[in-house]
């Protein structure tokens, strides 16, 4: 850490030295002291009374496990253990006043989720009730209201144009030791996959992010906040990995919270998974990124817009879509009514569809066939350890669509391991349609030379694999 501060310090004094004047010119991000050295002490002191800490304390419900337990940021400076018993709870963090006219602050939803109190600390040591304006999980975006006066609100920057290598500073509460500042570079932008939110579009970084730092402001030098601190890799504390939401993400959600008390997410109705060059090849086709389409849900908003199974989604409103999470962002963050302009390949052709948002249903069945404990008819095909027959009258997908069932699979087969299950039925085999067992080994013939994708519907959901 003492060769990265350095080095840091030397790419800042090296760069303010030959350019500070007109860097602080043009951007009024770099600053000189009266030792003639770089600092960022005029940024901080202008923003810092815009991020605050928050306390909360709560009750977790007899049978519910609280979170925070689990949660890398808060887990150890939880009293007690999770025992799944009523139990009090408490967590503290930071947050991000917004907007001082009415008094909005942004967190984290894991901040004060099960909180009955929340309690906001200002720089002034003024310590404020807030309310709870509602907050989104699936983001982990929560909209806190405060009421007094002579509050400082930061600017907001626009996180779509940050670059890796931009240099930005991380504000918080770390630890509950009061208002703390670290310094880092963005090490990546659009990262997803990571299992910590619904949505997830994370700026990754290395400017240190601790416990406690959760709803604090990832600031850039120019003094606008770029991101909201959620979450760091690992339970250790920082070890140079931490993520923030981007500050355009967080507003979009804070809008809709702030207009509805909750977020109206829409939906695109359809199943979708990524393109890989794998799979790509065994499909024929030329592109190698996208969001692939596995299913159309029935009057969802991509039917009644002619989306197809098979179809390839690059783009949404003229945004680059290189796989399914950032289709899955794009549309989750749209508001029921709104249209989306959807640019797909087709067989090879590129054509433009409009989808006009639709709103959730009150509940989705999420069926799934559960393998059977007995094999049913066996007067079927066998492939890669898989035998394959005409689905069964007494399957749920019996009647409604047409394919051939997986009546066994045998454990660790190719089958078993690219993930083929009893019960599922494939309806494709290399983008042709099979109805008998017989259309099934004919097509798997004809592909007999490579991997073959196979288009799958298990209960409600629909995917491809690759043997």
């Amino acid at each position: 850490m003492r060769f990265k501060s350095s080095l840091v310090a030397a790419v800042i004094v090296a760069f303010a030295a030959t350019t500070a004047p007109a860097v602080q010119a043009a951007t009024g991000a770099l600053f000189v002291n009266e030792k003639g050295e770089p600092t960022l002490a005029p940024v901080i002191q202008e923003v810092s009374p815009a991020i605050v800490n928050i306390a909360t304390r709560g009750m977790v419900e007899d049978g519910v496990e609280n979170p925070l337990f689990k949660d890398p940021l808060f887990g150890d400076l939880l009293p007690g253990q999770p025992d799944g018993q009523g139990q009090p709870a408490q967590s503290v963090g930071s947050g991000v006043i917004v907007d001082a006219d009415n008094g909005y602050i942004i967190t984290n939803h894991h901040v004060i989720a099960h909180a009955d109190e929340i309690m906001v600390t200002l720089t002034d040591r003024r310590q404020l009730p807030a309310t709870l304006i509602g907050s989104d999980p699936e983001t982990d975006v929560a909209v806190l209201q405060v009421e007094a006066v002579d509050l400082v609100a930061i600017d907001t920057g626009d996180s779509d144009l940050l670059l890796v290598g931009d240099f930005v500073v991380a504000i918080g509460n770390p630890f509950g030791l009061g208002q703390t500042v670290t310094l880092g570079i963005v090490s990546a932008v659009g990262r997803s996959g990571l299992g910590i939110e619904g949505y997830e579009d994370f700026i990754q970084t290395d400017a240190s992010i601790n416990p406690g730092n959760s709803g604090g402001a990832l600031v850039s030098l120019s003094g606008d906040v770029i991101g909201i601190n959620t979450a760091i890799l690992g339970n250790q504390g920082n070890i140079g990995i931490g993520f923030a939401i981007p500050i355009n993400m967080a507003t979009s959600i804070m809008d809709q919270i702030i207009e509805h008390g909750s977020v109206q997410r829409g939906l695109l109705g359809i199943n979708i998974q990524d393109l890989t060059p794998d799979l790509a090849e065994a499909l024929g086709l030329l592109i190698a990124e996208g969001a692939l389409v596995s299913r159309v849900f029935d009057n969802s908003a991509a039917s009644e817009a002619g989306v197809q199974n098979g179809d390839i989604v690059m783009s949404v409103n003229e945004t680059p879509v290189a796989d399914a999470s950032d289709l899955r962002n794009a549309v989750g963050l749209m508001r029921v009514g709104e249209t989306a302009m959807l640019e797909i390949v087709r067989d090879g052709d590129m054509i433009e569809l409009e989808a006009v948002i639709k709103p959730r249903p009150d509940a989705v069945e999420m069926a799934s066939v559960e393998p059977g404990k007995e094999k049913q008819r066996t007067d079927g095909v066998e492939f890669a350890g898989a035998v394959i027959g005409p689905i069964d009258p007494a399957s749920e997908m019996a009647g409604v669509i047409d394919g051939v069932q997986i009546i066994d699979v045998t454990p660790n087969s190719p089958a078993w391991v690219a993930g083929l299950r009893p019960g599922d039925v494939v309806t494709e085999v290399a983008r042709t349609e099979v109805t008998t067992p017989d259309e099934f080994a004919a097509a798997i013939e004809r592909d007999a030379d490579g991997r073959v994708a196979l288009h799958v519907r298990r209960g409600d959901q629909a995917f491809y694999i690759l043997i």
